[in-house]
């Protein structure tokens, strides 16, 4: 007998996640598999901003995707210790009756299969697909990322170095300024917190932006429109500095449409998943870029199922630098 773990959604978020919003339970799961079914278990975990917002139905199990060792088969075309992609939410064991559901992982050598979550999942390829698709960096551009310590922003960064770009970036302590400047080597990096955002902006980039691409929205892109370049370009991929507004606390600031408007930009939000079809070229050209060096990559790991919700929680704190996953 298989004794799964699984993360409910008891209640919806409301302001910042908090652990009563949160329940761990367990569920027995079926000896016997029927023809064609898989048991997967959960190797590596992913948490990720977006689980905060997307629509999700109370009483259901959290959203999220997982790096899986396949324990059990009925299908031929996944044999037992086959290592798989899926979106199987918060749990440790799932019965997969649809293996178009499943992604094999490629050969990743002697790299950690968690790099299937970040830079070679998801987070890498909302990097690639948004900075190469939406904003076409030109070499010798000046490409501005916030949150760049993240599992998008700091893979973003090093694309558009690798793509003869200037790079500003910004994050929220000491530390990831640190490693970004001195590890990977971006041009200008700032402590949000700590300097005036529009002087910073005169300084790094004194004839304005030519790509931004923007994980958090808000009061700090207010301001940076009012620096971009003429006709600039412009990838929306997340608004974490919004995601715990609630009646309380909205989500207020100034509106950019007349700044749009004037400088004639382009922006263009992402979907990740509307370039599915294209994710094995991404994975292909960043496995080949990670094993020559060209791209750094970083993790902070939790140990533990039972540290799901925390895992989670420390996102919207700042808590990680580069992707944040889970270790079962």
């Amino acid at each position: 007998m298989v004794v799964a773990k699984k993360w409910i959604l008891a209640k919806h978020f409301d302001g910042n996640p908090q652990p009563s919003d949160l329940i761990l339970q367990t569920e027995e799961l079926p000896e016997t598999l029927k023809d064609g079914e898989i048991l997967c278990e959960a190797v590596w975990l992913s948490v990720d901003p977006y689980m905060r917002i997307f629509p999700q139905e109370q009483g259901n199990v959290m959203i999220g995707t997982q790096v899986a060792r396949i324990v059990k088969s009925n299908n031929s075309k996944y044999p037992v210790d086959t290592h798989v992609v899926a979106d199987l939410g918060w749990r440790s064991h799932s019965v997969v009756n649809d293996d178009s559901k499943l992604l094999k992982l490629p050969d990743m050598g002697d790299l950690s299969l968690s790099l299937a979550l970040g830079t070679m999942g998801m987070p890498g390829m909302t990097a690639y697909f948004g900075l190469l698709k939406k904003c076409e960096p030109k070499s010798g551009e000046v490409v501005l990322v916030n949150a760049a310590a993240g599992a998008v922003g700091n893979v973003v960064g090093q694309i558009a170095k690798l793509k003869g770009c200037k790079v500003i970036a910004f994050a929220g302590t000491e530390e990831k300024c640190t490693w970004l400047k001195d590890e990977l080597g971006f041009d200008h990096v700032f402590n949000y917190k700590l300097i005036d955002l529009a002087k910073a902006l005169d300084i790094a980039a004194p004839d304005g932006i030519d790509c931004y691409f923007d994980n958090v929205g808000g009061d700090f892109t207010s301001v940076v429109l009012k620096h971009m370049k003429f006709s600039g370009r412009i990838c929306i991929c997340g608004s974490i500095s919004t995601y715990n507004a609630n009646a309380k606390n909205p989500a207020c600031g100034p509106y950019p449409y007349l700044d749009i408007i004037i400088k004639a930009l382009n922006l263009r939000g992402i979907m990740v998943h509307s370039f599915k079809d294209y994710f094995p070229e991404g994975q292909k050209q960043m496995l080949e870029w990670i094993q020559k060096g060209l791209i750094k990559t970083k993790e902070t790991v939790t140990e533990g199922f039972e540290n799901m919700p925390s895992a989670f929680f420390g996102l919207f704190k700042g808590s990680n630098i580069g992707k944040a996953v889970v270790k079962v």
